[in-house]
């Protein structure tokens, strides 16, 4: 009993440790644009194609299509070899915050 309490106690301290999400290290940080018509994504000032099984991740780690993404939103994204964006990962404010911080 006495190990169960100290594993749960255990658990508690590092579980948030384990909730951060792994962000892609070799993307590219912007903006969400206007609406596009599908399968447009604008990024920044620039229209982009969303590849095919183009995936695109919110803040709470669940997989959306791409009519659901707010403009404005900060996002990490990741290009294929044609230059369509593969992945869109959007940005939590305190991942903002850490890549602002790891960027100075």
């Amino acid at each position: 009993m006495r190990k169960l309490m100290l594993l749960l106690t255990f658990l508690v301290f590092v579980a948030p440790v384990w909730a951060q999400r792994a962000l892609p290290p070799e993307a590219k940080r912007g903006a969400i644009g206007e609406r596009q018509a599908l399968p447009m994504v604008q990024i920044g000032g620039e229209v982009r194609r969303l590849a095919p099984g183009g995936i695109i991740i919110n803040s709470n780690n669940l997989s959306i299509t791409q009519g659901q993404l707010l403009p404005g939103s900060e996002i990490l994204y990741q290009l294929d070899r044609n230059g369509e964006v593969q992945r869109i990962v959007v940005l939590t404010p305190e991942e903002q915050a850490r890549l602002d911080s790891a960027r100075k």
